[in-house]
């Protein structure tokens, strides 16, 4: 697969998929297939093993990358403080992805203000040289637009690192009609849409609306930002969830069309668009 930005889900499995995705030995290599990338969600709530990490690399290709999340224990229990060996304890096993690493996601709870800001700091400084993070806040001073956002925004430019757009515009808009509207409403900040420019790829989380075609209205502004970004040789992560993230392929195959009719030779997604169909006997 050749793309020239990277495009992906927040998770590399859900039953809904099996007939969209294309053979495979594994539910990853099956995604993988489709995708040059993926959130790495787990990594969040249970460390992996080495050997799981080391299956993982051999199931997708050398320009695959992996956005994994630092330990929920790092960034939400101890908020990037009296860390200890964690950090290191952590690198030191998925060290056998290092090559399909994009950059981690840091993504910070509310509770971490702009009081915290040094130990951010001192956190990225510390990540090997090879390793690079990006960084999602939550917290409702750094969406003012005053000094405590200014201050993250330089700090980040300063070390050359993305601040993560998370756009929950189309979720927040749809009615809670449905359980997975209404749990996905409860989770999902709800946050002003800031995208920092700078050198590093832009990393975006869209959230959709459930229902599909409403989403085009709000897909469109990224479509043209994401185009310009290609067009001058930037390779920015996009990553499609839904409510219900069984229908996160169909989001991404809208989102790569509308890409396509922005930019035609950029690959669109090869998912399986005609299911078999199911005998009644």
């Amino acid at each position: 697969m050749t793309r020239p930005y990277y495009l992906g889900a927040p998770q590399w499995h859900h039953p809904n998929w099996n007939s969209r995705l294309p053979p495979g030995r594994s539910p990853l290599e099956r995604y993988s297939q489709v995708f040059n990338c993926v959130e790495g969600n787990t990594t969040f709530y249970a460390t992996p093993s080495q050997s799981q990490c080391r299956q993982w690399r051999s199931q997708v290709a050398d320009d695959f990358r992996f956005l994994l999340k630092f330990p929920r224990a790092i960034t939400h229990e101890l908020l990037l403080t009296g860390l200890g060996t964690q950090v290191h304890d952590f690198l030191e096993v998925i060290a056998p992805l290092e090559d399909v690493l994009g950059p981690f996601l840091l993504q910070l709870p509310a509770a971490f203000g702009p009081e915290q800001l040094d130990r951010l700091w001192h956190f990225a400084d510390a990540l090997p040289e090879s390793l690079s993070c990006t960084v999602e806040v939550r917290h409702p001073a750094f969406f003012r637009k005053g000094e405590e956002e200014r201050a993250l925004n330089r700090g980040l430019r300063e070390r050359g690192i993305a601040r993560v757009c998370f756009d929950s515009r189309a979720l927040f808009s749809a009615a809670p009609d449905t359980e997975a509207t209404r749990d996905a409403q409860r989770k999902k900040p709800r946050v002003p849409v800031h995208l920092l420019p700078g050198e590093a790829p832009a990393v975006v989380r869209y959230i959709g609306h459930p229902d599909l075609e409403s989403n085009r209205h709000f897909l469109a502004p990224w479509v043209e930002r994401a185009g310009r970004w290609i067009e001058a040789g930037q390779q920015p992560y996009i990553f499609m969830h839904m409510p219900d993230n069984g229908d996160a392929l169909a989001l991404a195959a809208l989102w790569s069309e509308l890409l396509r009719d922005r930019l035609p030779d950029v690959a669109g997604l090869e998912l399986n668009n005609h299911p078999p169909q199911i005998g009644l006997f």
